[in-house]
This record gives C-alpha cells, structure tokens and sequence, in this order.
C-alpha cells in the first residue's frame, strides 16, 4: 500500500474576504487530494482560518464586535465559498477552537523543554526593540523595508520595546540547511529553494515566540501575561488539525507515515521553510516532505488590490460559470507555481472554447447521434477500427502521464493533456463522419465510431474529475456511472463501457454563456466589518423594467412529453385571444395529464426560443424550494389573458 497523503493550504486571516488568491491554492489542493484518492491513495486535505493577533482584534473593534463574534461570522464566509466551489477538505482547522489551543501549548511546551546541540534552552526570555508591521503581524529589519515602508503594506513599521520568549533560531540554521540539501526536506520550484538556502546563509536573527502586548491570542501555560506569537500559533495548525494534541493515532498517521506536503504562496516562504522546520526540530518531531511555494498573480496585468477594485469574489465566477467552470478557468491560467496573469477578460472566451465548444458539444454531438440512429443505446464497439489505434494509444499513456505531472505538482501539464485528448477525439469525431455513415447504411461502422468516442469521453470524465468533479459526474451519469469506477486503474482500460447501455442527456453539459464576465457586480458578500451607510442598488430592476414584462393568464389546451427529455413538456395554451406553443421543464412535477386544462402565470413578450427543435413562445412561472416545484396560478377564476400587474 503507498504511504497516505496529506496536504494543507495556509490558514487565511479573517480580517477579509476570501478571494480568488485564496482560492487558487485551495482548489489546487483540493485536486492533489482527488488525484491521490484516484490513485488508491488514503490523502487527508486540511485548511481553515487564522483568527488571532492584532490585525483581527482591530477589524472585530471597527465592526463593533467582540473577537470571537467577529472570527465566527467571518469564518462563514469561507465555509461558503469553499463549499459552493465543491472543495471537499477533511478538516476545517479554527486558531480559536479549543482543540487547536491545546496543540499549541503542547508545542510550545515542548520547545521550551528542548536544548540546543551545546546544551542552551531553546527558548529564553528577553526584551526585544524594533520595528514590527501590523499587518505582517511580523518583526521587520531595517533590511528588509524600502523607503522606510513595509514592503506588502507600503506604511511604516511601528517602533516596539517589550519583554517577550524567543526561539534560538540561530541553533538550528546549519540542521536545516542539510536536510534541504540532502532532499529530507524538499522545496519547490527550485527558485524557492535556492530563495531559502541564501535566507539561512544570511543568519536570521532569533524569533520571537510570544507577544506581551497583544491580548488577542493564546495565553502561554508557562507566562499567562504573554500570548503566542501568531505565527507561531498559525504554523502549528498542520498538527493541531490532524490529533497532535488529542489523537496521537491520527497524528502517527497523518504526519509521521504520511507524505506531508505544504502548499502556499511565495510571500510566507521565511516562516514555512524556516522557522517552521526548527520549531518542528525544537519539539522532536519529523519534518514536512514538500514545501510547494506557487508564484504571484495580477489580474489582467495589475496586481490584484482592493484599492484598485479587482479583487475577485470567488462567488462571482461561480455564479457566472458554475463551480466546475470557476476551479478551471483559475487553474490553467498559467503554469502552477510561477508567477502568471489571471486574464479575467478571456475568461468567457476559454470557457466557451475549452468547456463548451470542445468537451460540451463533443459530449452532446455523440450522445444525441445514439440516440437518434440507435435507439439511446450503447452500439457495438470494434476493436479494429481504423484510425482508432493511435487515439487508443493516447488514450491508455494519459492516466500515468497525468498522474506523473501531479506527483511532482505540474497541474497545469495534467489539466493539458486531458484536454488535449478531448481535441483529438473531437477530430476524429469529425474526421470519421459517423453522420454521414449512417445516411449511407454503414451502422455498424458508425457506431464503433460512437462507442470508441464514448469510451473517450469516459476516460476523460475520469482524468478531469479532481479538476471538474460536478460536470464529471453529469457525463458519467450519461453512461449510468457512479463513483466507484473513479480510479486511475478503471481509466487506463479501454472496451470498458457495455454495448446496450441505455445513454441520455437531458441538457448541454457546458452550455455557451454569451455575456462578459464583470466582477463587482453585486454577487460578492459584504466586506466584513464595514457597513453600507446607502442601500446597494446592484442587481436591483427599475420599476419601469419590471413593467416591461408582460404577464399573462393562461390555460393549457394540451400537453405531450419532449421526445428523448426526461423534464420538457410541450404545451398548447389559450391566452384568449390566441393559442400559443411553449416548452417548459416541468414534467417530473406536472405529468400531462396533471398539467392540462390548469391555469397558469405567462410571460408573454419573451423572444420566440428553439429547444430540442421545438419553438416555445413564451415562459410559464414557478417556485422551487430543495426538490419541490410549484406552478404559479391565479387566486380566482381569471379569463385566460387577464393580465398579472
């Protein structure tokens, strides 16, 4: 059995919002951790939110609200947009649950028993005179300012004297320095790792461990007049989540016999690759396998700021392209762990291409040619198909070579080679023209050519699972798959797929979206500790829009089911003066014969629309709450044409 994986993000703060920043590391985790399962590896994800320290103590004051009432709501927000972006974590660690309290203090006890290779205690007491930013929540040197300013923040440094513990920081630079050289402790990409190597050669000063002024934290077992440092408190989540205060089975699970793999971005590189691997040394316990730094990113080539406006709600892109659309669009918008530009302008473009010319038509163009030639079954397959060999070749060498690029965190390559795949069935979609087979009487040669292309697509609903899991399984529905057959095994098999299966599909997988995608348009949540003083307008009609619609009483003449769609109903309705044609997606709820002769609610100056090749003038309203629909009808007995006001 390989040896179980465990990946973590960074905690983010809860003085802000979660953004696409956020985001981007957490999906990516997300992915590792699918991609592993797939594999047949146990993996465990971990993340969650930073909730001490002075930045939030001042964010809870401005918004008028104790610490923990401030962290309790804002942690929300997180929870939110990572389930609506269908991140499946293991643990959701919070720096205020007691469960990590007492896994800091551990650690914290543990070091300060621990003694340095020439007999020193690790941790000593000591005043400390500098300068520290708030919002780092980290001491700076002179070094390290630029015009006297932090660097990240662009605002001067506050001047502090007071006593505090501090780590002998110093003890331990040459022990780790050897373990990075040796590949004990694995840093990436290399910049990142050579950016460490010139860190520990530049002697870093001791750190410190605590804090005497800032009350927002976790108060020391041995010195209740002091609080953990921050960060100190921060970096020992990725034992804290997993039981190194109260599981020790779980730990000796998750962290001693598990690959251990830390993913952040590059800006916290000093306290991850440094600090945190002598605090690990101070306590007695291993190291982290990989460090995985990923570079920065702008959005349309400026750097991503509040003061410029574009920081990217997650919220927004999902409720634009959809979970699946949002965690691909933001995944292969450059090579994983460089620098790179998000190009939110040509988001709507590359979903169109890659989502839904590509893979959604492909889906749709096959599924609806069985259906229509071969009764919705699966045609008989020939395994000596001409002009198949080379595709099933490519086909086969994708899951190792996918898996490859993960192992060593080239999530882009292995996003690329699925949806290099998708082209080339495409092509030979197009190449073979199974249409025109048909018309010439060559079924059976025509179908082979449908069973090859939907072997393909199952290969590929297999390979972009971790990256698209929803949408993936909407096409393996297609085929009647489940989850179990999710594995990097079941997709290097070809033939895998049962002549006769019955196939469906009731809508596109990927359908085109035809507006721009406009960030800050009212979908955001609420920045936290601020409060509107006007109303927010967004998203809001005027009334003189709403009267635009035209709303209609209507009774159904008849009703029949949409050939091939589980949902559509087609529907003749009286509006008084005419007899009209709609197609409405109410059949699960409202059969035929429930559905004729009620009185319904239309809108009626819709433009004229074409679904399933059926013209449908017109919308009927309903309400939906969970998986209960309900047709809109007038209280009273209205005349059909009564208009709705």
């Amino acid at each position: 059995m390989p040896r179980p994986f465990y990946v973590t993000t960074p905690i983010y703060y809860v003085n802000d919002r979660p953004h696409i920043g956020h985001a981007y590391t957490t999906i990516a985790a997300d992915l590792l951790t699918r991609f592993h399962r797939m594999a047949g590896r146990e993996a465990f994800f971990l993340t969650g939110t930073d909730e001490h320290g002075t930045k939030v103590a001042e964010a809870a004051q401005a918004a008028g609200l104790s610490e923990q009432a401030f962290c309790d709501r804002t942690v929300e927000t997180f929870v939110s947009a990572w389930k609506k972006l269908d991140i499946e974590y293991n643990y959701f660690i919070r720096t205020t649950s007691e469960r990590h309290k007492v896994a800091v203090l551990k650690l914290l006890d543990a070091m300060r028993s621990a003694k340095t290779e020439d007999g020193r205690d690790v941790v000593y007491s000591d005043y400390y005179e500098g300068l520290y930013c708030t919002g780092c929540e980290k001491f700076l040197t002179e070094k390290e300012l630029v015009d006297g300013l932090c660097p990240f923040h662009k605002r001067p440094p506050e001047k502090l004297r007071e006593k505090n513990y501090f780590f002998r920081l110093t003890a331990f630079a040459h022990r780790i320095k050897e373990r990075i050289e040796s590949g004990e402790l694995v840093i990436l990409p290399e910049e990142r790792r050579n950016e460490v190597l010139g860190l520990i050669d530049q002697e870093l000063p001791d750190f410190s461990l605590s804090r005497e002024r800032v009350k927002w934290g976790i108060p020391l077992s041995f010195d209740r007049s002091q609080v953990a440092y921050v960060w100190v408190d921060a970096l020992s989540n990725y034992i804290s989540g997993i039981g190194y205060g109260d599981d020790p089975a779980s730990f000796t699970k998750w962290w001693d016999e598990a690959e251990v793999v830390h993913l952040m971005a590059k800006d916290i590189l000093k306290f991850h690759c440094f600090y945190w691997p002598a605090m690990l040394m101070a306590a007695g316990i291993k190291l982290p396998n990989v460090m995985f730094l990923h570079g920065f990113f702008t959005v349309d080539g400026e750097k991503m700021s509040k003061s410029l406006g574009n920081q990217i709600d997650p919220n927004e892109m999902v409720a634009k392209f959809g979970p699946d659309g949002a965690r691909y669009l933001l995944l292969t918008q450059y090579p994983f762990g460089i620098d790179g530009d998000i190009q939110a302008k040509r988001f709507v473009t590359q979903y169109n291409a890659d989502l839904a010319n590509d893979l959604g038509n492909l889906v749709s163009r096959v599924v609806k040619m069985i259906i229509a030639d071969f009764g919705g079954r699966l045609p008989q397959p020939d395994r000596e198909l001409q002009g198949l060999e080379q595709l099933m070749l490519l086909a086969e060498e994708l899951p190792d070579s996918a898996y490859a690029h993960i192992k060593h965190f080239r999530i882009t390559n292995a996003i690329a080679d699925s949806i290099n795949l998708v082209r080339a069935t495409n092509k030979f979609f197009n190449d073979t023209t199974p249409w025109l087979l048909g018309k010439q009487g060559e079924k059976a040669r025509q179908g082979a050519i449908l069973y090859a292309c939907c072997e393909l697509i199952r290969i590929v609903s297999i390979m972009l699972y971790p990256v698209m899991p929803r949408k993936m399984r909407e096409i393996r529905a297609v085929f009647g798959l489940d989850d179990s057959t999710l594995t990097l095994d079941n997709a290097r098999q070809f033939f895998n797929l049962t002549p006769g299966t019955p196939v469906r599909l009731e809508q596109s997988v990927f359908p085109r979206i035809d507006t721009p995608f406009e960030s800050g348009k009212g979908t955001a949540a609420a920045e936290p500790g601020t409060t509107p003083t006007t109303p927010s307008t967004e998203g809001l009609l005027d009334i003189t829009d709403f009267q635009k619609a035209d709303l209609r009483v209507a009774k159904v003449v008849s009703a029949e089911k949409v050939t091939g769609a589980t949902k559509l109903l087609k529907l003749q309705i009286d509006l008084g003066s005419e007899t009209r044609q709609i197609v409405a997606g109410v059949a699960e709820h409202y059969p035929p014969e429930r559905i004729t002769g009620m009185k319904i609610i239309v809108v009626t100056n819709l433009k004229p629309a074409v679904i399933r090749g059926i013209e449908s003038r017109g919308m009927l309203l309903a309400a939906k709450a969970g998986s209960n629909l309900v047709l809109l009808t007038p209280d009273g007995d209205l005349s059909p044409g009564a208009k709705v006001s």
